[in-house]
């Protein structure tokens, strides 16, 4: 879902747009106190919606990476049960070709 190029494109649209607000107020007629208000609000809701994205982001991959844990165990698990009835029904091959081997020589 998410790749490193649709995170470098989020990251950087941010920054453009918080580097693009901080301009914008610096250049308005306000008086500097009223200015670095703006400035510290526009960065905390920057730094909001940033930290909310990434939280997403985390949930995201918590949650493919848990899918792929379980797939993975599953998938162990057939494995196993696969090997083990496969040694079973070559104990009973061999067993048999040993009762033929016998049955061949007491002849």
């Amino acid at each position: 879902m998410f790749n490193k190029n649709n995170n470098s494109t989020l990251l950087a649209l941010l920054a453009g747009a918080a580097i693009g607000a901080s301009l914008g107020i610096l250049f308005a007629p306000d008086k500097g106190e009223k200015t670095r208000g703006k400035i510290k609000d526009g960065f905390d809701s920057q730094k909001k919606d940033l930290k909310d994205k990434l939280d997403n982001l985390s949930e995201t991959v918590k949650s493919k990476f848990a899918q792929t844990k379980v797939d993975l165990e599953k998938g162990f698990d057939d494995l196993v049960n696969n090997a083990d009835d496969k040694s079973e029904e070559i104990i009973a091959k061999l067993e048999r070709k040993l009762q033929d081997l016998k049955n061949a020589a007491s002849k």
